[in-house]
């Protein structure tokens, strides 16, 4: 018979004792001292790159995570006539200058309306049936429609009710909050305001007509656009979900926005109509409260006005929940210029304080005016000047807070 083949020798097992501090002596991940690794005095440049995050500030954290941005259903760029029909811009044109109300960060804090409704009756009692071309043309909502779970759903509430007497057309450019999503309620990126801003054809939602109200959808070519009017050019831009910085940019480093938005300053170059031209961000390239300034946002849209030596007259954000103004010297390759700042995120949704105006920022801005409050702007464009004024409502009052006036041939803020 053949032997059996002995069995392997095994080794023998380490004491259990030699097992655990084996185990111990393994170094643990050193503890962080703050809650995000960001919070320091060295400049970004001069930080290590950070082990876990894999970036050296909460702006490149941010930016290595951006949202998608829905390419537009149609060339993007709008006639004023497409949205309120040529007799309403003969009106227009015939008045010599168009207004329009702006505001952002509208929908309602812990279920109350009462700031977002005063700000609507307040812009309501400018319009006037019998003066039709001295009224409002619409309203640009500067974002953040509506916070939290179930959109679509808030809507009624949010926006369709708050407006329901409002008689003007409203366009928006999305905020970081239409387009933040969660799982199981907003599982797709501004679906809901895609639906009420940008649907394919203007019709009254079941959620305003269950009510009986009357507020058809708007037909908006996507997030971003230009807007041609009389006397002034509006562009709309998606700055997309994070809390700060905003982008122009897209996830995976996507472009298409930033290189849209130098074609149209190119072609608004080569028109040389004359008009005001206004740049709307949700995020303010600028800012001394309730939100910090989105420097980069400011560099990507410097940058192609630099290179096609165009520059706003002014630019109107919101995200922080307050009011401020400043103005801004540059040269954009046509020499110093004046560009005014404006933060109005005083929609109604919550208000955020503000730093004290009159300080200097930057060696080419200066902080003019702020309010912690409520109210709206209205912008009047005719041939000659750019009035933006802001209007007060805190207390259900309104009352004129502030007014700056861009001399649009000499690019001078007044």
């Amino acid at each position: 018979m053949a032997k059996k083949a002995k069995p392997k020798a095994r080794a023998p097992k380490a004491p259990a004792s030699k097992a655990r501090a084996s185990k111990a002596r393994a170094p643990k991940p050193a503890a962080s001292r703050f809650a995000y690794p960001f919070f320091t005095t060295t400049p970004p440049q001069q930080r290590p790159i950070d082990a876990k995050t894999g970036v050296r500030s909460m702006a490149q954290f941010a930016a290595a995570r951006l949202g998608s941005i829905p390419p537009p259903s149609r060339n993007p760029v709008m006639d004023l006539s497409e949205i309120i029909g040529q007799p309403g811009v003969d009106d227009i044109k015939a008045a010599g200058a168009v207004r329009f109300h702006a505001v952002g960060d509208t929908g309602r804090a812990a279920g109350d309306t009462t700031a977002q409704e005063m700000i609507a009756n307040a812009m309501t009692s400018d319009y006037d049936p019998a003066t039709a071309g001295r009224s409002p043309a619409l309203f640009i909502h500067l974002g953040d429609v509506i916070y939290g779970h179930n959109k679509d759903i808030l809507y009624r509430d949010e926006f369709y009710r708050p407006y329901m007497k409002y008689p003007g057309k409203i366009l928006a450019i999305p905020g970081n909050h239409d387009g933040e999503t969660f799982t199981q309620t907003d599982p797709k990126p501004l679906k809901a305001f895609l639906d009420n801003f940008c649907s394919p054809a203007a019709a009254v939602p079941r959620i305003a007509s269950d009510v009986r109200i009357f507020r058809e959808t708007m037909t908006q070519p996507g997030v971003y656009w230009l807007l041609t009017a009389p006397f002034v050019n509006i562009i709309g831009l998606y700055s997309n979900i994070a809390e700060g910085p905003g982008s122009i940019l897209g996830a995976n480093n996507d472009s298409k926005q930033l290189q849209w938005l130098n074609k149209t300053l190119a072609g608004l170059k080569q028109a040389g109509d004359g008009k005001a031209l206004v740049i709307a961000t949700h995020h303010p390239p600028f800012s001394s409260g309730g939100h910090s300034p989105s420097r980069e946002m400011l560099s990507q849209i410097d940058g192609v006005c630099k290179a096609n030596q165009i520059a706003p007259h002014a630019m109107l954000a919101g995200h922080s929940h307050n009011y401020q103004r400043y103005t801004r010297s540059a040269d954009f390759g046509t020499g110093a210029l004046d560009i005014a700042y404006i933060v109005a995120g005083c929609g109604g949704h919550a208000e955020s304080t503000v730093a004290a105006a009159h300080e200097q920022h930057t060696g080419d801005t200066v902080f003019e005016n702020s309010l912690q409050g409520y109210g709206y702007l209205m912008m009047t464009a005719s041939a000659n000047e750019l009035i933006i004024q802001m209007f007060e409502t805190t207390g259900g009052t309104k009352r004129l807070f502030d007014t700056v006036t861009v001399d649009i041939a000499n690019h001078r803020v007044q």
